[in-house]
């Protein structure tokens, strides 16, 4: 399992179930001359859906406080606003038109985002779950710091302060994996635990593995919560079923994130992404109640079209005997609203 860095001995963070290798120039030049030759990425048959945003319902829910209704809002690629016990959250904001160091290049959105910056509520929470660039982006968290009120608490993984510092951004709360934080709701204490996931970190070549990766549980009396961040499968996700037993024993969590998208070519993404079929097995793995998909439909990662992750999801539910309504994919803007959590 990943150490503490030390200021004194160079350290790299690792999985805890394989040795992972960023890919070098090689294997990025192999996967990019094959996708030419055969035609890839795939051209979408149709756009992400997408609809208009309930920013009424958004608006008066984020100001319910303790009446507030649980829901999410997908607003694109990783990027969702969660509600619950009178708090806004929100997951990997990404706001920017390009996933990338440089305004002008890099992957592009498909979509824009279901609301804008201007448009959001009162954000209290921000879950960062690694430092990639489409996970991690600057703009977006300079914005989220200046917002009117006060900038919201950012949860990180261990490694990423110090760049939220360089920002000028101090209300940051790093974690290693396992350690947890525990934020005031209007309805109470909520806790939140940094958990391992099998991926990589890095915004250059130089830092590959410096800092950590990771999802977020959150326990909330009304609101049981579980963001993936970026994962390829691993039995991680059963440790995490395991550790929190005693706490969910009638199910699992409420609501979970889910990754679908950027899986192919299978030899370079595998240990990068989930497939489809993976992220169903983590639905199953963490005995979700509800499972939204998302890290699809906004920017192109990968080989496979946009549109092909709903289809994929599709069939994998459909061999694993899930329904639709248990792990969905919704659109863009599209607002879920949950039932409270009630003890058993």
């Amino acid at each position: 399992m990943s150490q503490p860095i030390s200021s004194a001995i160079p350290f790299k963070f690792q999985n805890n179930y394989i040795k992972f290798e960023p890919p070098g120039l090689f294997d990025f030049l192999k996967w990019r001359w094959n996708a030419l030759v055969d035609g890839h990425p795939k051209s979408a048959q149709s756009p992400t859906p997408k609809v208009d945003t309930d920013l009424v319902f958004i608006h008066d829910n984020g100001k319910a406080s303790d009446k507030m209704q649980p829901a999410i809002t997908w607003i694109g690629h990783a990027t969702a606003l969660v509600q619950f016990s009178g708090l806004n959250m929100l997951t990997d904001p990404i706001f920017s038109e390009r996933a990338s160091p440089i305004s002008s290049i890099g992957p592009k959105r498909a979509q824009p985002p279901a609301i804008a910056l201007k448009d959001l509520p009162h954000i209290d929470l921000v879950l960062i779950s690694h430092n990639h660039y489409d996970h991690l982006d600057e703009s977006s968290v300079r914005s989220l710091a200046s917002q009117p009120g006060g900038s919201p608490l950012f949860l990180v993984p261990a490694g990423v302060k110090s760049w939220f510092i360089s920002l000028g951004i101090s209300n940051v709360v790093e974690l290693m994996w396992w350690q947890s934080h525990r934020a005031q709701s209007p309805k109470g204490s909520v806790e939140i635990v940094f958990t391992p996931v099998q991926h990589w970190s890095g915004r250059t070549l130089t830092d590959r593995m410096d800092t950590l990766w990771g999802g977020f549980a959150v326990f909330a009396d009304d609101f049981h919560f579980f963001h993936v961040g970026d994962t390829s499968y691993s039995p991680d996700f059963q440790d995490i079923a395991k550790r929190f037993a005693d706490r969910q024993p009638d199910h699992g969590f409420d609501l979970v994130l889910i990754p679908i998208g950027a899986y192919a070519p299978r030899w370079f993404m595998k240990d990068q992404h989930v497939d489809p079929a993976e992220s169903v097995q983590i639905h199953k793995d963490l005995r979700a109640r509800k499972s939204v998909a998302y890290h699809w439909g906004t920017f192109s990662l990968s080989d496979e079209a946009l549109d092909d992750p709903p289809v994929a999801l599709a069939a994998a539910r459909q061999e694993h005997d899930i329904s639709e309504s248990a792990f969905v994919a919704i659109s863009i803007g599209q607002t879920l609203k949950l039932p409270v959590r009630t003890a058993h």
